[in-house]
């Protein structure tokens, strides 16, 4: 890698700890390449996205940075994850790390908001953007629904009324 190279790796790094809302520190030696191709997919398929550089150059990225806290964590073989989803990335790492010993989550960071181990597993068990959407929604809409339901109700009940009557009539 030529000096042009890894300038343009950092300064695309320093965009990313910029623009991210979460970012993911994990070890990830012993991982064959058919693990880590497991791994980059299922982040890719969550929105997310995994990164290997080196550590020197990342520290280069992260000074300056709201995340640049995250420097001690950057010692041995390790990756980011990251995402704009403050959820996905997150979720994927922990859910790989269950599967795979040798994937160790450090830590990490969520705006400028340092997380260790514990605190991207906690943020990994929250429901995603889409999911608190959806909920959102449905507590928005079973109102209206309760509503024309309760409008209707008593139309529906006079109307069994008067055809039970009607059919008394018939009847007598």
């Amino acid at each position: 890698m030529d000096r042009a190279e890894k300038q343009e790796l950092v300064t695309t790094l320093a965009d990313v700890f910029k623009s991210t809302s979460v970012v993911v520190v994990a070890h990830y030696s012993g991982l064959t390449v058919a693990q880590m191709s497991a791994l980059r997919r299922q982040m890719k398929q969550n929105g997310a996205s995994v990164k290997v550089a080196k550590n020197r150059l990342v520290k280069i990225a992260l000074e300056g940075s709201d995340v640049a806290h995250m420097g001690p964590l950057m010692k041995g073989p390790t990756l980011i994850a990251y995402s704009d989803d403050p959820v996905a990335a997150p979720k994927v790492a922990v859910d790989f790390a269950k599967t795979n010993d040798k994937f160790v989550i450090l830590g990490g960071a969520m705006g400028t908001t340092a997380l260790n181990a514990d605190g991207v597993k906690a943020l990994a068990t929250l429901p995603s953007l889409d999911e608190l959407r959806a909920k959102l929604l449905g507590l928005i809409q079973a109102p209206a629904t309760k509503l024309a339901q309760l409008s209707t109700a008593p139309a529906a009940k006079l109307a069994r009324v008067f055809g039970a009557y009607a059919k008394k009539d018939e009847a007598a």
